[in-house]
């Protein structure tokens, strides 16, 4: 059974990472949209932005998960939970494929190096957000601390 704790105290700490990752996703994509406008969609130049290299389609494409990330962690209930999630498993994977595609044709996002690390702390770093910032009531809360800091009393009287 899936577990994720629900109203957990550091639940604002764990949205303004979010916000933050959001926020610094948003600033790189309109600085690379604004450094890259007018070349190819899919160019492979030599186009730094905030210690990552992009082209126009990368930036565009941060533009809109900054814009995602930045709704998610401002709302109360388990949409941010739900988007960090996504989000986070959305990064790693990306980077795990554009890792393997790193220094072949098939690169359509110009990654570097240091995006695919970005990427991937990025990811875990959602991932971890989404399974900490649920929201629930506080009857689902008291079962769920019962629930985990008693396991085994609830296993034998089933």
């Amino acid at each position: 059974m899936v577990h994720f704790p629900v109203n957990h105290p550091a639940r604002p700490i764990y949205r303004v990472l979010a916000g933050l990752v959001g926020l610094y996703i948003l600033v790189f994509g309109i600085w690379g949209t604004v450094q890259t406008l007018g070349e190819p969609l899919f160019d492979r130049g030599d186009t730094w932005v905030l210690g990552l290299r992009t082209n126009l389609a990368f930036s565009l494409v941060s533009v809109i998960f900054g814009i995602v990330l930045i709704i998610g962690a401002s709302r109360r209930g388990n949409l941010g939970h739900y988007m960090n999630l996504t989000a986070g498993v959305v990064f790693l994977v990306t980077s795990i494929l554009m890792m393997a595609v790193l220094q072949t044709d098939a690169n359509f996002l110009n990654f570097s190096m240091s995006t695919v690390i970005v990427s991937m702390f990025f990811g875990l770093l959602l991932l971890g957000t989404g399974l900490y910032d649920k929201v629930g009531t506080d009857e689902h809360a008291a079962e769920e601390r019962r629930h985990r800091h008693h396991p085994v009393s609830e296993a034998h009287t089933r």
